[in-house]
């Protein structure tokens, strides 16, 4: 089953913005953390920011200032509004979630994973 589903990808020109959209499917992993990991082409998969359940909000540096991740409880969607784009910040964005108690951007903690969303930053 898919607990996770991204929108929002696409390709911009450098400073250029995006959003990205998750939806999740199952309450009890929308209750724990929730973050976005990006993939380039060759490269391991990097945290890019988390948000727990108790309202902490965590983000690697390059992208402070220029990335935003946020909820909307209500819709069950996690969102990451990217401003400021780049060409080294294109790469293939997961959404995900882990049930373990802590909320760091580290890939092997998370549990849960949706399918991806590419973004694309060219002239």
């Amino acid at each position: 089953q898919v607990d996770l589903v991204e929108s929002g990808g696409g390709s911009v020109q450098p400073g250029g913005s995006l959003r990205l959209s998750c939806i999740s499917y199952a309450p009890p992993i929308w209750s724990n953390c929730m973050g976005w990991f990006r993939q380039a082409p060759g490269k391991g998969r990097e945290g890019v920011a988390s948000a727990k359940r108790d309202g902490k909000i965590d983000y690697i540096d390059d992208v402070k200032g220029r990335f935003t991740i946020s909820r909307d409880n209500a819709k069950n969607t996690l969102y990451l509004q990217m401003n400021s784009l780049k060409p080294e910040d294109k790469a293939m964005y997961y959404c995900a979630a882990t049930l373990a108690r802590g909320c760091r951007l580290r890939a092997d903690e998370y549990n849960y994973w949706g399918q991806g969303a590419q973004v694309t930053v060219s002239s």
